[in-house]
């Protein structure tokens, strides 16, 4: 049975996050914790049995434990406070162990933001209203994070930045890279776009056919890039036959997703979109109809 080791505080990042070397191994470490760098000081020394400790991760080469000392030499201290500020939100919404990559993502994020704004640059997020729609929660948290990086640097953070804050919120709690994000918002954005020119139509985005295809969408594309969740549909055949002119527009679709993803999308997923199209077409079509005419 092993000991208690050591650690060696090399820097503090916030009140949640250090950087250490030590250990049995000698190695150099990030300590995730809550309160973990509160009082900690440079040379001072953590126990590895600290009840703060949540998550040790080794910081597995020189060339990325250098890239996270020009980071962190780089972070505004009151950038790192901000941001334990909003870590604590999020844990407060969703509590668990949240993504280690946030603890640096974020207050990179954050002060590249803040830097962009006081240069007048303009922040354009073309997944806002997706974003909005897909993770309402996340966004709620957003909002008040924006509000506390406007208060402490008197700057006007503006909606679509709110937007991207909520990307690293979603990807704290659900352990998803910004990156996937991104990409799926931007292949959802693109299916969208097809769909309209396809049927010649132009979703209001407020209304309840575009949330209801978006939310589709968007679970589709979870789905085929988390490709261990297994999905069946036992209409397949029955959908294929009735609605041959939504599934093959589902198949172009598919196609389009196959090649943006790089994933294969299983014909179980491609009749459920099929499916989904024909109630969404015969839904607007009903909506038309049912509109009354103007006299002559």
């Amino acid at each position: 049975m092993g000991g208690i080791e050591l650690f060696t505080v090399v820097r503090v990042i916030g009140n949640n996050v250090v950087m250490v070397t030590g250990g049995k191994k000698g190695s150099e470490y990030v300590i995730l914790g809550k309160g973990i760098g509160f009082g900690a000081k440079s040379g001072g020394t953590i126990a590895s049995d600290d009840k703060r400790i949540e998550k040790l991760f080794r910081l597995e080469d020189q060339d990325q434990w250098s890239q996270a000392h020009h980071l962190l030499e780089e972070f505004d201290p009151q950038v790192l406070e901000i941001t334990d500020q909003i870590l604590n939100l999020i844990g407060q919404e969703f509590p668990g162990t949240l993504n280690d990559k946030v603890y640096l993502a974020l207050p990179s994020h954050i002060q590249f933001t803040i830097y962009r704004i006081r240069k007048g640059m303009d922040i354009i997020n073309p997944f806002l209203e997706e974003t909005r729609i897909s993770f309402p929660k996340e966004y709620d948290i957003a909002v008040r994070a924006a509000e506390l990086i406007s208060h402490a640097f008197h700057i006007e953070v503006p909606e679509d930045e709110i937007g991207f804050l909520t990307y690293h919120v979603y990807s704290a709690v659900s352990h998803v890279p910004v990156g996937h994000l991104v990409k799926a918002s931007n292949v959802v954005g693109k299916l969208v776009k097809y769909i309209e020119e396809e049927r010649k139509i132009s979703f209001d985005r407020g209304s309840m056919d575009y949330v209801r295809l978006l939310m589709h969408l968007r679970f589709s594309v979870d789905r085929i890039l988390n490709q261990e969740i297994h999905v069946d549909n036992p209409f397949a055949e029955q959908i294929r036959t009735k609605f041959p002119y939504e599934y093959d527009l589902a198949t172009r679709l598919s196609a389009m997703m196959e090649q943006e993803l790089g994933k294969k999308v299983l014909e179980a997923e491609v009749c459920f979109l099929a499916m989904h199209l024909y109630r969404l077409f015969t839904g607007r079509l009903q909506q038309k109809n049912q509109q009354p005419r103007e006299e002559s």
